[in-house]
């Protein structure tokens, strides 16, 4: 437990430092900028050149349904995120989990983001030990358990997705 506390406190301080903690390098595919390594919404959120982060939050809309469960229900979770800024699929879903966070009051303390390079890869170790094959890849765990990802794409909506994984998560437990 503590060396959670210490490596939280260590993020926080460099953070707070203004160091990055990823690495920026110039796709050699588009010519567009790759974040590799541990990244925040607030990155993606200042990065110029990432208009497609600040449209997708702007323009989505959850859906009230499952967004009543998450208000309640996300905190209890924590979350690991891989994505590409190089990745459509990424641009398309990462900002609409900002958004759904944003709306639920999800903690910024409990998102842990990775960003990945073409091969899928981390800085670290982080894409092995996760297995990380596509990206986004959105991962809650329920302590040190996972309860279910999202990869690649969702099959309803991300507050739709996450929900159900929630649900299935906690059956057999009352929901309030």
């Amino acid at each position: 437990m503590k060396t959670i506390f210490l490596t939280i406190a260590m993020i926080i301080s460099i953070t707070a430092m203004g160091q990055k903690l990823y690495r920026e390098t110039k796709d050699t595919v588009d010519g567009g900028l790759i974040f590799n390594g541990v990244v925040s919404l607030e990155n993606l959120a200042k990065e110029p050149t990432f208009a497609w982060y600040k449209k997708g939050i702007e323009e989505y809309v959850p859906g009230e349904k499952a967004m009543n469960l998450l208000k309640f229900y996300l905190r209890q979770y924590r979350m690991v995120v891989f994505l590409g800024t190089w990745c459509d699929d990424s641009h398309d879903l990462i900002p609409k989990l900002a958004k759904v966070l944003q709306v639920s009051h999800y903690p910024e303390a409990s998102l842990t983001m990775y960003g990945v390079d073409r091969n899928k890869a981390t800085t670290g170790y982080e894409h092995r030990r996760y297995e990380i094959t596509n990206v986004p890849t959105i991962i809650l765990f329920k302590g040190d358990l996972e309860a279910g990802r999202i990869t690649e794409s969702v099959k309803t909506t991300i507050e739709g997705d996450l929900s159900a994984i929630i649900e299935k998560d906690m059956a057999g437990q009352e929901l309030h």
